[in-house]
């Protein structure tokens, strides 16, 4: 099995989202599909096909997380220094908008882009991966080619 890169961060909202799913969800759909049973027949019950395609997320979402975290290599960011790497935290400027950018390079299961949360799959993390700051990377996004340029690595 392929071990999955992961944040120690990353790991324990995976972990929270798991445990809400079994302590919390899993029960409240049971409870939902229980009371559905008491209207009588099934085949019309709008409410009971709810439940049960509700029930049938819930349980695909849990044997994902736990085949995630049974397989996450957590690692630990903060003991890390040096070029970008995985979990690096870094701050970049557009050469062509001297907009500034600050993302954190991440595992595949964690990531979320909208939070500054790069997948480490992603061509930005793979361009941005063994450089230092000061360097420039050129990326070629659906948009065009872009440019970037490093301002800052910390690991936190």
């Amino acid at each position: 099995m392929e071990k999955i890169p992961m944040t120690r961060a990353g790991f324990a909202v995976l972990e929270q989202e798991l445990k809400a799913l079994k302590s919390v969800e899993r029960p409240a759909v049971i409870k939902a599909i229980a009371e559905a049973r008491e209207h009588g027949d099934l085949s019309e019950n709008a409410e009971y096909h709810a439940a049960r395609e509700r029930q049938s997320f819930v349980e695909g979402r849990i044997k994902e997380l736990e085949s995630i975290i049974s397989r996450a290599d957590v690692i630990d960011t903060s003991r890390l220094t040096g070029a970008i790497k995985f979990g690096a935290t870094v701050t970049l400027v557009d050469e062509d908008s001297d907009e500034e950018r600050t993302y954190q390079i991440v595992g595949e299961a964690e990531a979320d882009i909208e939070r500054g949360l790069l997948n480490i799959r992603s061509p930005l993390a793979r361009a941005l991966i063994g450089k230092d700051e000061g360097d420039s990377v050129e990326v070629r996004t659906p948009g065009g080619e872009k440019s970037y340029e490093i301002l800052t690595i910390r690991y936190l």
